[in-house]
């Protein structure tokens, strides 16, 4: 069973937060570009979610998400260039290539998974749920600091102390260029109020992170999500 001492809150500014795609996306732009925006902030969000060493995150931004050269790099973080390509070539492997190459457009397998995730969900079929998940999935929880791995360690997390999110309805949006969707829970008093923005990390045919973002005050006006489902 997870530990609960890992539900401690850390302090605002410690978790990067997710912005709405059509926040960081000009809706003007022509598509190659959009693509390529697309690709740069989820390296970016995935960087930052990934907990790399402070040295490889700056690396990850700078080279890959800026296009800073590696020289321009050095410069910035006073370091060479040799420091600045091995710092890269080992975030770039804790990364992994589907991150880094990941396409700004979902395919139809990919359309397939999303939608088998959202059935499961909300009719909470952890057993169909986890299977989804690939075996180094990740699952996080900001402003907690609770952080698991693998499917069955995230399903005892969903029958034991997450299993208050049963009878949930998800809303999607795109966060980061990334799947993503407002979760809502059951309210006693009627219908289903806001408790997370799940943001899905995907990978080849499977999820490989789910990050549940609970700050839904901030979160859901930024999304343009409701502030409640009615029943």
């Amino acid at each position: 069973m997870p530990a609960l001492e890992d539900l401690v809150q850390k302090p605002g500014g410690y978790w990067i937060e997710p912005i709405a795609d059509v926040r960081a996306v000009p809706e003007d732009a022509d598509p190659s570009e959009r693509v390529m925006l697309k690709q740069s902030i989820r390296l970016a969000f995935v960087a930052a979610l990934q907990k790399l060493a402070p040295k490889q995150r700056a690396v990850v931004l700078l080279v890959d998400v800026l296009g800073f050269s590696a020289a321009d790099a050095a410069e910035t973080l006073e370091t060479s260039v040799a420091a600045v390509n091995s710092a890269l070539q080992r975030a770039r492997a804790a990364l992994g290539e589907p991150a880094l190459q990941q396409r700004a457009d979902l395919s139809d397998a990919q359309q397939k998974l999303l939608n088998e995730y959202v059935a499961a969900f909300e009719r909470y079929d952890v057993d169909s749920l986890v299977a989804l998940l690939r075996r180094d999935a990740t699952f996080s929880m900001p402003p907690y600091a609770l952080w698991l791995e693998g499917p069955e360690t995230v399903r005892s997390w969903m029958l034991g102390p997450g299993s208050g999110c049963r009878g949930s309805r998800l809303v999607p949006t795109r966060a980061c260029g990334l799947p993503a969707f407002g979760q809502y829970r059951i309210d006693p008093a009627g219908g289903h109020k806001p408790w997370a923005l799940i943001v899905l990390e995907l990978s080849g045919d499977g999820i490989s992170g789910v990050n549940s973002f609970l700050d839904t005050g901030t979160l859901f006006p930024r999304f343009g999500l409701p502030p409640r489902l009615d029943p």
